[in-house]
């Protein structure tokens, strides 16, 4: 039998017909967009996320720019963010009119490398042309980068800083999550995250009142809030009011219907991820250059299973061969890709992500990965011989 990389059907199984019972009941209730179980949702994802607000949204990359556009970032401002990640991190810079400055990353945790981060801030003052206005800080493959650090930057240069957790939602440092530094996280409900719904859906989460308030009126097309009516009159009522240009960017009923019942037992399902991580650096260790560590506090939500191996694409492969699917990511950082290779870098360059991109491979890592598959898994990794 074919492995699943990422195996979705399994868990829509184990919750024995919730999900369809949920989804139908929001169908049959006609409110399709912003329906009160999008209400429902945000109340319980913000009580997880320990945060007093939690807006969802149409998809991750937009719940990115939302803050950007919130705080009024625009052309003239740098916004520094790790090359090694998805390009949805950097791609809402441009869209603002800012300029993204590529930082490396940890050689150990591939997430944003704090001194590279300081070393870049500072540079782009002293050049001058940039002013520096907001970090995003990824959590790559599911692992917390280091906030307390990147949060002692962006306070000492005061910068704002964004959690993209949009892989990373549920990791914490020393049981917080790490809104505890940021001043937003963002999260993205895509099917193959942890979290995921059966579309696209995304949320930005916060404890500051009046960045909820500006979030809520962008994500519907920039419509008048609480803070724009104080002092004011208008003729007409303020539904059709938009007091600035915004987007439509508004999560679906039917997906909220989905992630109440999938964040129900997402708890337990970290517990698990964490149980087959465990699992997979014990037997894969003898094999392989290196399988991913954890910093002593931190907990992962394991999004992906990456391992370090020397010749990469011959044991990718390799495990085709045995029926096993593997994924790179990422085999181009951003700051080389066309897109973006004409942006600013950080001092030095990025030496560890050139790096890292010839090395790292993911294995298939679910929820639902039995022990027998997993076993099935390590020896075709340990029988290939380059």
């Amino acid at each position: 039998m074919s492995i699943a990389f990422i195996d979705l059907q399994a868990q829509r199984r184990r919750l024995g017909g919730k999900i369809e019972a949920a989804m139908m009941a929001a169908v049959e209730s006609g409110a399709y967009v912003m329906g009160p179980p999008v209400r429902e949702f945000e109340t319980a994802l913000a009580a997880f996320g320990e945060a007093k607000h939690a807006l969802g949204c149409g998809n991750g990359t937009d719940a990115l720019v939302l803050p950007l556009k919130a705080w009024g970032v625009g052309a003239g401002d740098a916004v520094f963010v790790p090359s090694f990640t998805f390009c949805a991190t950097a791609e809402i810079v441009p869209w603002t009119g800012a300029t993204p400055v590529f930082i490396d990353i940890d050689p150990v945790t591939y997430n944003m490398d704090p001194g590279h981060l300081e070393a870049a801030i500072e540079a782009t003052l002293k050049e001058g042309k940039l002013k520096p206005r907001v970090v995003i800080a990824v959590d790559l493959f599911g692992q917390p980068a280091d906030y307390p650090a990147i949060k002692a930057i962006c306070d000492k240069h005061g910068l704002k800083l964004i959690s993209d957790s949009a892989q990373g939602f549920g990791c914490t440092i020393n049981g917080e999550h790490p809104l505890k530094w940021a001043d937003a996280t963002t999260t993205s409900f895509f099917p193959a995250k942890p979290l995921g719904c059966y579309g696209d859906g995304g949320a930005v989460l916060t404890n500051d009142d009046a960045l909820a308030e500006l979030i809520d009126s962008f994500r519907v097309h920039g419509k008048a809030v609480a803070q724009d009516l104080v002092g004011r009159t208008f003729e007409h009522e303020t539904k059709y009011l938009n007091m600035r240009v915004g987007m439509n960017s508004r999560l679906d009923t039917v997906q909220a219907a989905v992630l109440i019942e999938k964040l129900k037992v997402f708890p337990e399902e970290i517990v698990w991820r964490n149980r087959i991580a465990a699992r997979y650096n014990e037997l894969l260790a003898p094999h392989v250059t290196s399988v991913p560590q954890t910093p002593a506090g931190n907990v992962s939500n394991w999004a992906q299973y990456t391992i370090e191996h020397p010749d990469r694409d011959g044991l990718a492969a390799h495990l085709r061969e045995q029926g096993v699917p593997s994924a790179v990511y990422y085999p181009i950082p951003l700051h080389l890709q066309p897109a973006y290779d004409m942006h600013p870098r950080g001092p030095q360059g990025l030496p560890v992500t050139e790096a890292k991109m010839k090395t790292v491979i993911s294995l298939p890592m679910h929820s639902d990965l039995d022990e027998a598959t997993q076993d099935r898994i390590v020896a075709a990794v340990a029988s290939y011989k380059a």
